[in-house]
């Protein structure tokens, strides 16, 4: 799930970058409407964070066109703002969500899962496939009631695939949920973390559909 956050507080924006990465999630940072601008179209954003106050304007200055160029994507307001005028000023605006700063990153994090559960059409935040449990909330696998350790990276594409066990996932959409915009994979590392799911939760659990790309067999 790629995310664009928008902040021009730096060691804030690194922090929150630091933890949402290390919950397999990919996030890249913009420090103004314009680098916003500009980041927009490298990208299908999944979800977007927005400071309201940025160096070159209010960040409800960037919603209509969030809303023209991605609007299947979530808009969380996340500012020092704590009015109800400013609240209602903020979704009536066009985002999704109000986050007041400080906040948990954790509660953030539980927004993002929602979201993320909605766009793959999840009710629960637990998924039960054939004896692979996947637990979205705590990042925690367990295969026929065993747990299994996975790293940040096997997380990230485990998740994927199971939140649209439905579907074939190509290599590129894979990469997507593994790697920020600047950064240089090799060929062979996406097959080498599948390689390593698949010792973990079984070789069966995922195939590998020439020419398409990758699939969770949910009847393994």
């Amino acid at each position: 799930m790629r995310i664009l956050l928008i902040e021009d507080d730096a060691p804030l924006a690194e922090a929150l970058m630091a933890f949402l990465n290390a919950r397999g999630f990919v996030c890249e940072c913009a420090a103004s409407l314009a680098d916003a601008r500009a980041l927009l179209p490298a990208a299908h954003w999944a979800a977007v964070l927005l400071d309201w106050q940025l160096p070159d304007g209010e960040g409800l200055a960037l919603l209509p066109l969030l809303r023209r160029t991605l609007p299947d994507s979530a808009v969380i307001m996340l500012t020092a703002r704590d009015q109800i005028t400013d609240r209602i000023r903020g979704l009536d605006a066009g985002a999704d969500d109000y986050l007041v700063k400080p906040y948990d990153p954790d509660e953030l994090l539980a927004r993002l899962r929602a979201v993320e559960r909605r766009r793959s059409g999840v009710g629960s935040a637990t998924l039960q496939l054939q004896g692979l449990s996947i637990d979205l909330a705590r990042m925690v696998v367990t295969l026929d009631g065993q747990p299994v350790e996975i790293t940040a990276k096997e997380w990230a594409l485990l998740r994927v695939m199971a939140l649209r066990p439905d579907r074939i996932h190509t290599r590129e959409s894979l990469q997507d949920a593994l790697y920020g915009l600047d950064a240089n994979a090799s060929s062979n590392t996406l097959e080498v973390f599948i390689s390593n799911l698949r010792r973990k939760i079984g070789r069966d659990r995922i195939q590998t559909l020439r020419g398409l790309g990758y699939k969770l067999n949910t009847s393994a």
